[in-house]
C-alpha cells in the first residue's frame, strides 16, 4: 500500500517541468515522530517552484515534504536519520521506526516508477525531451539579518548539468537556456545565471540521465531565495511571478534547439 505523493498534469510536447521539494505535507504517522517544526521544515523546502511549472505542457509536482522523503537523493539517503544528512537539523524526538521509514521508502519507490514510465512514452514519441527540474536555495544561512552569501559561488539561477554523461550532445540546448534567461529583462537587472557553481544536479536528474540515457536533457535549476525571505517564508509575489516569466521566456529557444539536435 503506497500514498500518491505528487500530482501529475500530462501534455503534449518534449518539454517536462517538476518540483519535487514544492511539498510540504507530512503524513500522521511521520509527523508523530518528528520535532522539526513546519516553519524550519519550510525553510529547506522548495516553496513556489510548483508556480514555475506552468511553463510547460507535462507537470510533476512533489505534494510531501522532503523530511518525510527526499525524492532529489539516493533511496538510501531519502529518509533523514540523523542531523548529518540535514543541515544539522533534528528531525525525529527518538528516531523513525524502521516500518515508517519502509513506507516513506514505498511512495519513493512509487514516484519513481510513475517517473519511469511517464518518461519513457516521452522518449518513444519524441525520442528526446528537455526537463527543467526546478528547485530554490537558501543565501542568507547565518540568519535574517545577516548578510547574503557571496554572490560569486551563489549565482541568482545555478543550472546544474553535472549528472549527464553526454554534455556535448545537448550543449546546443542548455547554452540557449542560459542565454535566454540570462538575457530576459528582469526587474532590477538581468539574471546571474551560471553552470554547476553551487550544484550539479541530484538523484532525479542522476537517474534520469542513467535510465534514458541520451534520451533526455535534465537542466537543474535552482534559484536563489532572492523573491522571498527565506527565515519568515514570505514571498514577493512580483518577483516569484518574474521568476516564472522568465523560465517561461526560456522554452520556445529550448524547443527550436532540441528540434535540430
Amino acid at each position: 500500500m503506497t500514498d500518491r505523493i505528487w500530482k501529475t498534469e500530462p501534455g503534449d510536447g518534449p518539454l517536462v517541468a517538476t518540483a519535487i521539494h514544492d511539498g510540504t505535507n507530512v503524513r500522521d504517522e511521520v509527523r508523530e515522530h518528528m520535532v522539526l517544526g513546519a516553519g524550519v521544515r519550510r525553510r529547506e523546502e522548495d516553496p513556489f517552484t510548483a508556480e514555475w511549472t506552468h511553463m510547460a505542457p507535462t507537470r510533476i509536482v512533489g505534494t510531501r515534504s522532503r523530511f518525510e522523503v527526499d525524492l532529489n537523493r539516493p533511496r538510501e539517503k531519502a529518509v533523514y536519520y540523523t542531523p548529518d544528512d540535514c543541515w544539522d537539523l533534528r528531525v525525529w524526538r527518538d528516531g523513525i521506526p524502521d516500518d515508517v521509514a519502509a513506507r516513506s521508502l514505498r511512495n519513493y519507490d512509487a514516484f519513481y516508477a510513475m517517473l519511469g514510465k511517464i518518461y519513457a512514452g516521452l522518449a518513444d514519441e519524441y525520442g528526446r525531451f528537455v526537463v527543467f527540474d526546478l528547485h530554490s536555495y537558501n543565501h542568507r544561512r547565518g540568519g535574517p539579518d545577516v548578510p547574503p552569501a557571496d554572490q560569486t559561488m551563489n549565482p541568482d539561477v545555478n543550472v546544474g548539468t553535472g549528472t549527464m554523461q553526454q554534455r556535448a550532445t545537448w550543449a546546443p540546448v542548455i547554452d540557449r537556456f542560459i542565454q535566454d534567461l540570462g538575457n530576459y529583462d528582469f526587474p532590477g537587472g538581468r539574471l546571474d545565471v551560471r553552470e554547476n557553481v553551487r550544484f550539479r544536479g541530484g538523484q532525479h536528474a542522476r537517474w534520469a540521465h542513467e535510465t534514458f540515457d541520451g534520451a533526455v536533457c535534465v537542466l537543474s535549476i535552482e534559484v536563489k531565495k532572492f523573491f522571498m525571505n527565506e527565515w519568515s517564508g514570505m514571498a514577493n509575489p512580483e518577483l516569484v511571478d518574474e521568476v516564472g516569466k522568465a523560465l517561461a521566456s526560456t522554452v520556445p529557444g529550448v524547443l527550436a534547439e532540441l528540434g535540430r539536435l
